[in-house]
């Protein structure tokens, strides 16, 4: 971090002076990743779930019969780009602009407090580890070490929040409900009511399992991210168009490896916070949902939605790492 070291003083805190900075800045990050890249999202999540893919081999079938214009999905990596682009203008024309933007407000209430978390422990937590277990170094171990606590940490907090817009994601039209047995769900307040009764307490931690499988995207995400940072940092003070290339390249790149790594959780806890279809509940753990899934649709579905993901993640963290850099650099600087 570009951040100035505090002077040793004589105060007992725990924390580095001006720990707050990570929270903020984490947070209004985060607020302006999800928003500009939230109809990424959407399609992401209904390509993870296997509700939106047998409606899609549903509708393919209506195609083949001259009932619509929808055809099978082909096995190949570059036409899922065209798929995603097929499903953002689909959405667009069948339920309206607003639904590009379903579960935003979840997706809000979640990453604000998500990144803050996130970036406020990470942040605080490679200096503390440093400074106590590593002679005030800081190396690939401690930002490991921290950039697992913090995703523990978010994951634990914040899980519930994800669930609800998952839920919401998967909401579509009306014979979508009709063949699946779900019902409809008129926003956040209704979804919460849902799932307390379907599920109770235990529903809103659906897939926080698969979460913390998830904390190795973190840890490999900031671990690179911090390694890149440090191969560019001949253009900080720059200023200008270099400076903030490589602070791009740097989040994008370290997010697009991390994903491609660890992708195959995502989809996992996608299934497992899936509405029940008929009140049966079909994926109940995550090595059940793994080997389901695998026997199923085939490991190539672990993939399901790559592209969507990928074309939502990168400017994201792109997006997000600028800010987060850009206010912690600002307020050193005063």
């Amino acid at each position: 971090m570009a951040t100035a070291q505090a002077a040793p003083t004589a105060s007992t805190s725990l924390l580095p002076a001006k720990s707050w900075q990570h929270f903020v800045a984490g947070g209004l990050g985060g607020m302006c990743g999800a928003i500009v890249t939230s109809p990424f999202d959407v399609v992401k999540t209904r390509l993870q779930s296997s509700l939106f893919r047998e409606k899609r081999s549903a509708m393919a079938m209506a195609g083949a019969n001259g009932a619509g214009a929808y055809a099978p999905p082909r096995p190949n990596l570059f036409y899922n780009f065209v798929e995603t682009g097929h499903i953002l203008r689909d959405i667009y024309r069948e339920e309206s602009p607003r639904a590009l933007f379903k579960g935003l407000g979840p997706t809000l209430v979640g990453v604000i407090p998500a990144r803050s978390i996130n970036f406020f422990t990470y942040g605080n937590g490679k200096q503390i580890i440093a400074n106590n277990l590593n002679h005030g170094q800081e190396n690939a171990w401690v930002h490991l070490a921290a950039a697992a606590v913090a995703g523990i940490v978010t994951g634990t907090a914040t899980n519930p929040i994800w669930v609800v817009k998952t839920r919401l994601q998967l909401e579509s039209n009306s014979s979508t409900r009709a063949a699946t047995g779900t019902k409809a769900l008129s926003g956040s307040w209704a979804t919460i009511r849902l799932i307390m009764k379907e599920d109770g307490i235990r529903g809103f931690y659906k897939g926080l399992s698969a979460s913390y499988l998830g904390v190795t995207e973190g840890a490999i995400q900031w671990v690179l991210y911090e390694r890149l940072k440090r191969l560019t940092a001949g253009t900080e003070g720059k200023g200008g168009i270099q400076e903030w290339a490589g602070m791009l390249a740097s989040a994008g790149t370290a997010k697009c490896v991390a994903s491609l790594i660890t992708y195959p959780h995502e989809v996992i806890r996608t299934r497992l916070r899936q509405p029940h279809v008929n009140g049966v509940v079909k994926y109940t753990g995550l090595i059940q949902t793994l080997r389901l899934v695998i026997a199923e649709e085939g490991a190539r579905r672990l993939y399901g939605g790559l592209s969507a993901h990928l074309m939502r993640v990168v400017p994201n963290a792109a997006v997000m790492y600028s800010i987060y850099e850009g206010i912690l650099r600002w307020d050193s600087s005063k």
